[in-house]
């Protein structure tokens, strides 16, 4: 009898789960009473339904009926299924109703996140401004912003908050996923999409425009031309002399400007 229960534990940890997690157990999602690997798995279900009114997301804490996949049986959530005995999850949080056998991840479980996370405990930290978790390379080393996290990514569009993807925060305090990062870079965009400051340093840039500036001569008619530019990066507004090539802050001495209508001056 011991060895067929020891065979059923290994059988269940064979090929169960989906394409997010490894686990053997389905859940029942409360919203809609039909049975999901995950609640990803239903997530993008019923993100695909042709009625906008019909398409909603599950409440990861809202669950409570879990189906072994091992024996089939429906029952409350817990770690080990009350019918065979098979543990359903090696990591399990009975907080988040949240199972997955890849425990080589980290997972933990954040109180003030309210969700789970992956990584180590020891590696992260929580920003109570930002109000996420973060690298711990980025604590006292990054600019907070409320509720940073609680956005969705200004590239891809999915929430940041819980996404199972890396994030990264810009030197703006700005958050985004790491590969959209990492594509923005691959296109040439060097700009926050949300507030437009640079993401990079930009200093060889800015040397390389400064030359070819003083490599490109400009008609006579455009020599003594004047223009007023708002500067993302430093949020000064200056006047400078025009160019084709580009406008360069008179105070951070960068070229991420544009041009803006000349202030009004108040009457005498």
């Amino acid at each position: 009898m011991e060895d067929f229960a020891n065979q059923r534990l290994d059988f269940g940890k064979m090929g169960f789960g989906c394409q997010h997690y490894r686990r053997r157990c389905k859940i029942r999602a409360p919203c809609c009473n039909e049975i999901f690997d995950c609640r990803h798995c239903h997530n993008e279900s019923t993100s695909n339904l042709k009625r906008h009114s019909d398409r909603h997301e599950l409440v990861r804490h809202e669950v409570q009926k879990v189906i072994c996949t091992v024996c089939d049986t429906e029952q409350q959530v817990a770690r080990v299924c009350t019918n065979c005995g098979v543990n359903m999850g090696e990591y399990f949080c009975e907080i988040c109703k949240f199972y997955d056998d890849d425990t080589d991840k980290g997972q933990f479980h954040c109180n003030d996140c309210g969700i789970c996370r992956v990584g180590g405990r020891e590696n992260f930290f929580h920003c109570l401004k930002c109000g996420s978790c973060y690298s711990v390379g980025l604590r006292d080393n990054h600019l907070c912003v409320e509720n940073s996290m609680r956005h969705h990514c200004p590239i891809c569009y999915e929430y940041l908050f819980d996404s199972l993807k890396d994030t990264t925060v810009l030197k703006c305090g700005h958050t985004l996923h790491l590969d959209c990062l990492n594509e923005m870079k691959r296109h040439s965009q060097y700009c926050c999409p949300i507030c437009s400051k640079s993401v990079f340093d930009m200093s060889k840039a800015w040397k390389r425009i400064d030359e070819e500036v003083e490599a490109t001569l400009m008609p006579e008619d455009y020599r003594d031309k004047k223009v007023w530019i708002l500067c993302n990066d430093c949020n000064d507004t200056t006047e400078v002399p025009f160019h084709i090539i580009g406008q360069k802050c008179a105070h951070c001495r960068s070229y991420n400007t544009r041009t803006i209508a000349p202030p009004i001056l108040p009457d005498c």
